[in-house]
């Protein structure tokens, strides 16, 4: 199976579960996404629209190279993330969340920003 087609298969999926879960003002979604190097989530209001918070575990400083980082490492960088988003949600009065993994299994990097999510304070 070809790079294309384990993409469409994740689209596929993510579809499905977007079908069904939707973030309110109360309870926004947790949404994820996944590359080859970093992980990316945020806090997205279905009813307005809106994102309402994001984080990440890409170097935020402009014009420099991210360099790839072994597997153990991004996992604890996807944990940070998860909870630095979990404060930050919590300042903004937020409590709870609906997740939506994207489309990608639920283990490794998923697995650890959810867990992340839930130290910094969020419940779903």
């Amino acid at each position: 199976m070809n790079t294309k087609e384990k993409r469409q298969k994740r689209i596929r999926r993510h579809k499905r579960v977007r079908a069904v879960v939707r973030g309110t003002t109360e309870r926004p979604r947790l949404s994820v996404f996944r590359s080859n190097t970093h992980i990316y989530a945020q806090l997205i209001d279905d009813s307005k629209g809106i994102t309402l918070l994001s984080a990440s575990d890409a170097k935020e400083k402009a014009g420099k190279k991210t360099i790839r980082q072994p597997a153990d490492k991004k996992i604890d960088a996807a944990f940070k993330a998860g909870e630095s988003l979990g404060q930050k949600a919590i300042e903004k009065g937020i409590s709870s969340v609906v997740f939506d993994r994207g489309g990608y299994k639920y283990l490794g990097r998923v697995k650890a920003l959810a867990d992340g999510a839930r130290s910094g304070g969020l419940k779903f």
